[in-house]
């Protein structure tokens, strides 16, 4: 009889079975004795394997039934663990997963951060202007009116104080010379093209017609240049005519357009304080030209009040300060995101307590084309009006000369919304199409009170009808 081959340790352990010879077994006849068999050595072996995970892995596909399963084991708590950091006995090897915001029973909980404190600056370090609390929030106007600001919900009212000495303002070059350079970029394009329509060449139809075009390109508008035109080829047709002639022509033309226009703005002392109001797109320099506005009327001896009624843009509340802060006017602000028409009705309210000659209100820049913007103008103009009914006194809508033709739609729409009564055109030295100030006045008569050209304090000026159109035509003062 052939004996069974048993595997080694190593192969019980992995799952491996005894091998037994393939050959039949002989036949035991029926009256031989029986022989007992013999015990199986495995049966004698321990029921723990003791073998660890670096041995290799077993072979479960053939041994899973051979290979009794371990026990569980526990791990116990560290023995330098803290007694108050033990888990209890029922969770005694559970599989513990955090829950934000939930604390497992039997754990103390770790004690919370301290909150960080905010230590106040030394007196030396505080920097001027100084933030300082107003008076008392007004009361709300008692009319039905819902517009009308509601003092409970509006955050707190700060008005910045200016510093004692203002910023001396820097030596500037004259004014004329100021305007020509920031009409060159015009002046310069009009100039070449009647130089060379005009030199050495007889006046004719077609050669109008190129100078008409010339003027529409610089945004002089179609009436303009037509009637330009017109009076360049009176009674010099087949004729010569010489440029400076041309330009000429075109300075005076330009003038009997703006001089209806070219309208101060007049400060009405028996209203105190006498409201400007100012509007206009993004971008137009709404908040630079109320700094610059403001550095004029201080010199000539008026208190100014600023109000950063612009609440939808940050930096537009630091830049008015920051103006306030160089022309010596105090600026009532309130944070980013603050009702732009509550914080109109206490500006004025301040300026009204202290006595000021002229509230400027500053305003988000809005699209021309969106309604609702729009109306959220409309609604500072009837909140105002519930402590002044007269105000504002002055609306004036800033207008970027870069915009071209756009610029009328501007007017157009603005004039609907807020009854515009004055205009400031800025950036005209930026642009090479300085005519579009000639198209509005033709077209809505409405007042220029300023033009600007450049980011300068002294930069805004008066307008003046005459030195814009001889500035414009490239010619001297006379």
């Amino acid at each position: 009889m052939s004996e069974t081959k048993q595997p080694g340790w190593f192969g019980r352990l992995f799952g491996r079975k005894a091998e037994t010879p393939t050959e039949t077994p002989a036949e035991t006849p029926a009256d031989a004795p029986a022989v007992p068999a013999e015990p199986d050595p495995a049966a004698t072996m321990p029921t723990e394997p003791t073998g660890t995970l670096s041995e290799g892995v077993p072979d479960f596909a053939t041994g899973a039934d051979d290979v009794l399963p371990a026990p569980p084991t526990v791990t116990e708590a560290s023995p330098e663990t803290a007694p108050e950091h033990d888990l209890p006995d029922e969770l005694a090897g559970a599989d513990l997963e955090p829950v934000e915001g939930v604390q497992p029973e039997g754990v103390v909980p770790a004690a919370p951060e301290p909150e960080p404190v905010e230590v106040a600056p030394a007196a030396a370090e505080i920097q001027e202007p100084e933030a300082t609390e107003t008076h008392e929030q007004p009361e709300a106007p008692t009319s039905e009116e819902p517009d009308a600001p509601e003092a409970e919900e509006a955050a707190p009212l700060v008005i910045y104080q200016p510093p004692a000495e203002p910023e001396a303002a820097a030596e500037k070059r004259g004014w004329w010379s100021r305007l020509t350079g920031g009409l060159k970029r015009t002046s310069s394009a009009l100039s070449d093209r009647v130089t060379g329509l005009f030199t050495k060449r007889k006046l004719d139809a077609d050669t109008l017609e190129e100078l008409e075009d010339a003027l529409i390109q610089a945004d002089f508008g179609l009436q303009t240049a037509t009637r330009i035109a017109e009076a360049v080829g009176k009674g010099r047709y087949e004729k010569g005519i010489a440029p400076d002639e041309v330009r000429a022509i075109l300075a005076a033309e330009v003038e009997r357009a703006l001089d209806p226009v070219a309208l101060p703005l007049v400060i009405d002392t028996t209203k105190k304080p006498f409201v400007i109001l100012m509007i206009g797109v993004n971008g137009a320099g709404k908040t630079t030209t109320i700094g610059k506005l403001t550095q004029k009327f201080r010199a000539q001896g008026h208190s100014v009040m600023l109000a950063a009624g612009d609440t939808f843009r940050a930096a537009a509340i630091e830049q008015l300060r920051v103006w306030g802060e160089r022309t010596g006017a105090p600026v009532v602000a309130r944070p980013q995101g603050s009702d732009a028409a509550g914080l109109a009705y206490d500006a004025l309210q301040a300026a009204r307590d202290a006595g000021t000659d002229i509230l400027l209100i500053d305003t988000a820049g809005r699209l021309q084309n969106k309604t609702g913007l729009m109306a959220e103008l409309e609604k500072v103009l009837r909140v105002i009006r519930k402590l002044d009914a007269e105000a504002p006194h002055a609306v004036l809508l800033v207008l970027d000369a870069t915009v071209g033709q756009n610029a009328l739609s501007q007017v157009e729409i603005f004039q609907k919304a807020a009854g515009v009564t004055g205009l400031v055109m800025t950036k005209l030295d930026g642009t090479a199409r300085g005519g579009i100030l000639v198209a509005l006045a033709a077209k809505f008569g409405l007042p220029v009170h300023f033009i600007g050209v450049g980011e300068g304090v002294d930069d805004l000026e008066p307008f003046a009808a005459r030195d814009f159109a001889r500035a414009i035509a490239g010619l001297d003062k006379t």
